[in-house]
């Protein structure tokens, strides 16, 4: 029994691991961290390639809209909700779209269709201050487009359903919808920093190519879950697409909850990612 003791302890140090897992896997053979984004980038305004992740950014914030919003109308307008997709097939339209948002427009503006998802990447310092801005104007503009174009289709009975705008249901205080957002934008932003991490990606090939699925089947859980408490927004430029076609007094009640609460939610998820998930570990001197 020695004799066998001796040769398995022997055989497993004689080969060691080629492909270790956990944080020994975290080595910088394969990958070079990237120098963080400036924070003000003047020549960016002089490069088509600027231009045009910006307009890919009003026409996938459009479309999300568009698609999203009348899927909501068709739901109000149904006598019941048997009759029609019902909450699971709202989530579904808004995990979906982003799915297939992201997987069109990654490669050329990020494919972030959320200043909530531009804010945390800044944050994190992944794009400069002018090309966030820049990303938060398209994407609000894009989303009050694709909202009135669904109005257009259906005026009268978008004003009366309420026109997809999001607001704080009956039975929950404001208390309640703001942290709803914050840990929806949480999971989303969290996700979205997961599944684009270019230090995974060196290591792992296929995080890339899937890195679409887990951010639009975050954006669909988080629907399943808030829908009955805010509609779920998450995004602050489909609150505000939604909001400004819609103009109803309680529309604008609890509309800052749409904004304080994603933004808090995509801070707190870039601090987590930089100072915890990314940390550089600390090496003992002995």
């Amino acid at each position: 029994m020695e004799g066998k003791e001796e040769d398995v302890r022997v055989g497993a140090n004689k080969f060691p691991e080629k492909q270790p897992i956990g944080t020994s896997a975290q080595s910088d053979k394969d990958y070079k961290e990237p120098p963080p984004a400036p924070l003000f980038e003047p020549g960016e305004l002089s490069s088509w390639s600027f231009w045009r992740a910006g307009i890919a950014e009003f026409i996938a914030t459009f479309l999300f809209l568009y698609i999203t919003v009348l899927t909501v109308m068709g739901v109000k307008r149904a006598p019941n909700m048997c009759a029609s997709v019902g909450i699971q097939g709202i989530a579904w339209a808004f995990g979906g779209m982003i799915f297939a948002l992201v997987y069109c427009t990654a490669g050329i503006s990020g494919g972030h269709i959320n200043p909530a998802v531009t804010f945390g990447l800044f944050l994190a310092r992944k794009l400069s201050l002018t090309r966030a801005v820049f990303y938060m104007i398209m994407q609000c503009l894009g989303a009050i487009c694709g909202a009135g174009v669904v109005k257009g289709f259906q005026p009268n009975a978008y004003q009366l359903q309420g026109g997809g705008a999001n607001t704080v249901a009956h039975g929950y205080t404001k208390g309640s919808g703001l942290g709803a957002e914050i840990i929806g934008t949480f999971v989303l932003v969290y996700t979205v920093f997961s599944a684009t991490d270019a230090k995974r990606s060196a290591r792992d090939s296929h995080v890339p190519i899937l890195a679409p699925l887990p951010i639009g089947f975050a954006v669909f859980l988080v629907h399943l879950a808030t829908i009955p408490i805010t509609g779920t927004g998450i995004n602050p430029a489909r609150s505000l697409g939604a909001a400004i076609i819609y103009n109803k007094g309680h529309a604008w009640d609890d509309h800052w909850i749409f904004w304080v609460g994603p933004f808090i939610g995509a801070a707190l998820a870039a601090l987590y990612h930089t100072l915890v998930i990314r940390a550089i570990p600390f090496k003992s001197k002995s």
